[in-house]
């Protein structure tokens, strides 16, 4: 039976252990199990905790370091580039920290933790993401304190050694993205050229199961194509463009005529420029934003299309 201080307890600590998990795991799925599975173990605890918050961060946290585990040998079968699954709203809050915590979630950010070991990767996300000390952090792995501060010191290290940057105001990052986006769905080369950063690539995660908009492509020029490419088929079938916040940065939801999610964009935006649009369309990786469309058949239709205009 449901005891009334287990459900309270977990339910305002929820936001926290999803936003946890899905920066050890970069998936939305996998970060949402771990937290049903933290909250049946919660229920099968006998005792109440002395501190809900450090027994079930405790316990998020060696789920996701055993799924993590697992989940890196299918990564390194995976076909194409592996990306993270985009978050649209990281349901933790912290006003004072808001920068940092949309920086940490970012897909730049979460690339960067795939290259730690996966307790590398928990300790550096308790210590420098969300500020658990360090007695709290030896618990949850199961290690000594001194062996925590290693791996946070190792951890730290590697995140620095290729932190990646951002421009600083959110603000004329939005309107940046905005400008960007205009000129997409209005096919305007000049326009979309003149945002581009001189070394802009632009890279797709299709996992094999869709088009890729983009394999990896690099400099404005052959960007620029890949994008009038893109709208020159698309608009023509009525799919549109939806400007969103996808893992705390500039991005759109691209959606078909009847609203099935086509793919989701997110842009790296540094010194007034787009350094990096990064496209997500592998449908395993987007049912948690909505139905899901046939990307292929959207692409053979749009291509039927522009042969029959032309």
């Amino acid at each position: 039976m449901r005891c009334s201080w287990q459900a309270e307890g977990f339910e305002e600590l929820r936001p926290l252990l999803f936003s946890i998990a899905y920066r050890i795991l970069g998936s939305v799925s996998e970060a949402e199990d771990a937290v049903q599975e933290t909250w049946l173990r919660y229920q099968a605890t006998p005792t109440r905790p002395a501190s809900a918050k450090a027994f079930l961060s405790a316990v998020v946290t060696r789920i996701s370091i055993d799924v993590l585990r697992s989940a890196r040998v299918r990564r390194e079968e995976y076909a194409g580039p592996w990306f993270p699954e985009p978050l649209l709203s990281d349901p933790y809050e912290d006003p004072e920290r808001s920068a940092e915590l949309a920086d940490s979630v970012s897909m730049a950010a979460l690339l960067l933790l795939e290259r730690l070991s996966p307790l590398e990767r928990a300790v550096f996300v308790l210590r420098e993401v969300f500020g658990f000390g360090f007695p709290e952090i030896a618990s949850a792995v199961e290690r000594s304190e001194a062996a925590c501060r290693q791996l946070a010191v190792r951890a730290r290290r590697h995140m620095e050694a290729g932190r990646p940057r951002f421009e600083a105001d959110r603000r004329e990052r939005e309107e940046l993205a905005g400008r960007f986006f205009d000129a997409f769905r209005e096919g305007d080369v000049n326009g979309l050229r003149e945002l581009l950063a001189a070394d802009i690539h632009m890279v797709g995660d299709s996992g094999g199961k869709a088009p890729r908009f983009a394999g990896r492509i690099t400099g404005p020029g052959d960007v620029v194509r890949a994008l009038a490419w893109s709208v020159s088929r698309f608009t023509r079938i009525g799919c549109a463009v939806e400007p969103h916040r996808v893992n705390g940065q500039p991005g759109a939801i691209l959606r078909d005529r009847d609203g099935k999610v086509l793919s989701i964009w997110v842009l790296e935006i540094l010194n007034g420029r787009i350094q990096t649009i990064r496209t997500v369309n592998n449908p395993d990786k987007l049912g948690h934003v909505g139905t899901v469309a046939d990307a292929w058949a959207a692409l053979h239709e749009a291509t039927r299309t522009r042969l029959h205009a032309d």
